[in-house]
């Protein structure tokens, strides 16, 4: 059965949200899940619930409400802590439907004692574990570790909501958990509950589906930025990424506009190695760009590789390709210059006779556009080929070349050869100029501290998301460096 970490289920939830379906939808179905799993083992019995103040124990209040108007339940919560202590919106939502839906008893544990005095554990037939979510690491404070305890003491069948509270469900480690007879969790099973030596402690797992949209997991989202390494309050300069962008002669703008992108996206350095014809047109279009000298004449030639080298034996990651063009020595020196990089997003120019498969020992990104990648693949299908085929055309090419392919257009595809993924942000107006070496940049930036799957995938996403809200300003008439502009607002939006 596939499998999903926690915290790329975390990142769907996000995209439902972001697609129109709200966490409340989530949690209703979740619970109500429960509710039927529960009502199809037995006719009638005492329930006892355990919840904690997040989304975990808001999956037990509304299974308690929806077990509480079945025939032969009596149903008991205890809320570990104060209401109004809980978390989230929504589990505060379902929390106060509790008083009105005939649930038998409704406490909330304010201490420890309290709760290894409460007389319904004796004789509760079943026991929900609520308490913690998919995502615990470490051993679990109080009151929670006491329930734990006091949940694995009780002669009583235990049901865990997603995975048992104390478990990783990312890794399968535990320092402490509750031990389930069976585990109910949502809408696909997770990586550490699949693990062979987690059966004790999970007990028998069953998934739930829950609803969750199939686009907030084919297609890049708001979730997946979430997910992305972001910059530490005690970071030093370079900790975020130093880019080396590799460009230029026949035009100064690309390389430009791939180097201000990554600045924009996060990356804390940024230096250009480009021919000396152009240098000081490009130093001019910003204060913040570091051009390094040392590539004399109009474009890049085998002569630049040792220069080129030493630059890049000090950068975390390397864009080649933007407005480099196609000259015969500069397309050897591209050759010479990708066997020396770690890792490596190529565009543009340095796409055009790309020998594939790719060197071993580096990481590479390719962010082809239609025409460049049917040339790379050495042939183009007769008709064109649906979005489906185009998926499977993408996730063999990079399967086959040692790379993440991002084939551009107006949905991208994304794969490394075994995940694939969709972008549908952007719009007809990014046709202009430089909005591919804006897309370079960003990926880019994101590639220095993160997968280069992740890095790809994120990129275009912000990468059209800056470039829509550039639409909505400028319309038809936007530019690259609206698109420039706008990636920040995007990274740091609260979706």
């Amino acid at each position: 059965m596939e499998a999903i970490t926690p915290s790329r289920m975390r990142a769907v939830d996000i995209n439902c949200a972001y697609l129109g379906m709200s966490p409340l939808q989530l949690m209703e179905n979740a619970g109500a899940g429960i509710a039927r799993e529960i009502s199809s083992q037995t006719r009638s019995a005492t329930v006892l619930f355990v919840a904690g103040r997040g989304n975990n124990g808001g999956d037990a209040f509304v299974a308690a409400r929806h077990l509480s108007l079945i025939p032969g339940f009596r149903v008991r919560l205890l809320l570990l802590g104060s209401a109004s202590l809980i978390r989230t919106a929504e589990a505060r939502t379902n929390f106060d439907l509790l008083r009105y839906s005939g649930v038998d008893d409704v406490k909330e544990i304010r201490d420890s004692a309290d709760l290894r005095s409460y007389p319904g554990w004796k004789d509760a037939d079943i026991i929900v574990d609520g308490v913690l979510g998919s995502g615990m690491k470490g051993l679990p404070r109080e009151p929670e570790s006491s329930a734990i305890d006091l949940i694995n003491a009780a002669d009583a069948f235990v049901i865990s909501i997603d995975s048992p509270s104390g478990f990783d469900a990312g890794t399968g480690s535990v320092e402490k958990c509750v031990r389930a007879d069976l585990t109910l969790t949502f809408h696909k099973m997770k990586a550490g509950l699949a693990l062979p030596s987690s059966k004790a402690l999970t007990g028998e797992v069953r998934v739930l589906g829950i609803g969750v949209c199939r686009d907030a997991e084919e297609f890049v989202g708001p979730g997946d930025l979430r997910n992305l390494t972001v910059r530490s309050n005690s970071a030093h300069k370079g900790n975020s990424g130093s880019i080396l962008v590799i460009g230029g002669g026949p035009y100064s703008g690309a390389p430009a506009f791939a180097a201000l992108a990554a600045l924009r996206a996060g990356a804390d350095l940024v230096t250009l190695a480009v021919p000396g014809s152009i240098s000081g047109t490009i130093a001019g279009y910003s204060p913040d760009l570091i051009v390094a000298g040392g590539l004399h004449g109009d474009r890049l030639c085998p002569e630049h590789v040792p220069f080129i080298r030493r630059l890049i034996s000090s950068s975390d990651v390397v864009i080649i390709g933007p407005g480099l063009g196609r000259d015969g020595a500069t397309l050897e020196a591209i050759g010479q210059i990708l066997p020396l990089c770690r890792k490596a997003v190529i565009d543009a120019d340095a796409l055009y006779q790309l020998p594939l498969p790719l060197p071993d020992g580096g990481e590479y990104i390719l962010t082809p556009h239609g025409g460049e990648f049917f040339r790379l693949r050495g042939n183009r299908p007769g008709i064109t080929p649906s979005l489906q085929e185009k998926k499977e055309l993408v996730r063999s090419f990079s399967l086959d070349s040692h790379a993440v392919t991002v084939l551009k257009g107006s949905i991208d595809i994304i794969s490394d050869g075994e995940e694939t993924r969709f972008n549908r942000t952007g719009n007809a107006g990014m046709t202009v100029g430089g909005t591919g070496d804006v897309l370079a940049g960003v990926v880019g930036a994101l590639f220095a501290t993160n997968s280069a799957f992740d890095a790809a995938s994120c990129g275009c996403f912000i990468n059209g998301a800056a470039g829509d809200l550039a639409f909505g300003e400028k319309g038809y008439g936007l530019l690259a460096s609206d698109v420039i502009q706008n990636i920040p607002y995007v990274m740091k939006q609260e979706w």
